[in-house]
C-alpha cells in the first residue's frame, strides 16, 4: 500500500521488544491521512503495541515513526497525544457525569470545557444533550462507548486510534458505533486506524487494511484484498469470511 506525502503516520524499520520479547519485527508503512485503516490479526500479533508507539506511550528499540514528516521524538508528548486521541475497548469512565467525563481532557490543561461544546460532542455522537449530566453509571455499554469517543474528540485529534471499540457490543450497537465513526471521519477529516477481530467490519468500514501476525506486517492494501488475499497465512486467516 504505497500513500506517499499524503502519510500521517509513517513507520520505518520499528521494532520494539519487551523482557526479551520481540513484539514487533521491522514494521514499516504507512497511513494515508483522512481515511480508516483497520487492523486486524489473531491476538498476540502486536496490534496494541503499535498504537502505544503510535500515540507515544512506548518507544521503539530501533526505527523510526514519522508524524506528519516529523519525527515523533520531536514532538512534546502532550502535544502528541492531543492530536493522536485514543478509544480502548474497556470505555474507561470517572465516577461522575457525562459532562464530568467530557471535561476530563481540558481539566488535565487546566482548562475548562462549556456546555454548548458539551452538547455539540454529544450531538457528534449521537447522543442527546439530556445525557450531559446524566450518572455515566446509568449508561448502557454503546452509550458508554459514545461518550468515550466523544472525549477523545475533545482536542479534536487529528488521528484517532479506537482498539476493539466494539467487540464486547452487541450487533445494532456495533452497526451504531461504525456509523458513527465513519460520520466523523467525513465530517472533521479525522484520520481513523481502528484494531479489530471483526473481518466483516474491516471490510465494510475501512477503505485500507493491515493484517498482522506474529508482530510482523504480512499483508496491506485496500480493504477489498481480504477477499483475495496474495499471502497464504493471511488467506488461512480470513477463510470463511466470504462464505
Amino acid at each position: 500500500m504505497t500513500v506517499g506525502n499524503n502519510a500521517v503516520i509513517q513507520l520505518n524499520q520499528v521494532n520494539y521488544s519487551d523482557r526479551d520479547v520481540h513484539i514487533l519485527k521491522d514494521i514499516t508503512g504507512s497511513f494515508p491521512e483522512g481515511k480508516i485503516t483497520t487492523l486486524v490479526g489473531p491476538s498476540g500479533a502486536g496490534k496494541t503495541t503499535l498504537f502505544r508507539l503510535c500515540n507515544g506511550l512506548i518507544s521503539p528499540q530501533s526505527g523510526e515513526i514519522y508524524i506528519k514528516n516529523k519525527l515523533i521524538t520531536d514532538y512534546e508528548p502532550t502535544t502528541l497525544r492531543r492530536n493522536i486521541g485514543l478509544a480502548l475497548q474497556s470505555a474507561t469512565m470517572i465516577n461522575g457525569t457525562v459532562f464530568s467525563n467530557l471535561s476530563l481532557p481540558l481539566t488535565l490543561q487546566d482548562k475548562q470545557l462549556n456546555e454548548e461544546t458539551a452538547k455539540e460532542l454529544l450531538r457528534d455522537v449521537q447522543l442527546s444533550e439530556e445525557f450531559l449530566h446524566r450518572n455515566v453509571k446509568d449508561l448502557s455499554g454503546g452509550q458508554r462507548q459514545k461518550v468515550s469517543i466523544a472525549r477523545t474528540l475533545v482536542n479534536r485529534p487529528k488521528v484517532l486510534l479506537l482498539d476493539e471499540i466494539t467487540s464486547s457490543l452487541d450487533r445494532v450497537s456495533q452497526q451504531d458505533i461504525e456509523e458513527l465513526i465513519v460520520k466523523i471521519n467525513k465530517k472533521y477529516h479525522t484520520t481513523i486506524i481502528w484494531i479489530t477481530h471483526n473481518l466483516q467490519q474491516a471490510l465494510s468500514v475501512g477503505e485500507y487494511t493491515w493484517v498482522m501476525m506474529n508482530g510482523e506486517v504480512i499483508e496491506t492494501g485496500e480493504s477489498s484484498f481480504l477477499y483475495n488475499p496474495n499471502d497464504e497465512r493471511v488467506k488461512q486467516f480470513v477463510k470463511g469470511i466470504t462464505e
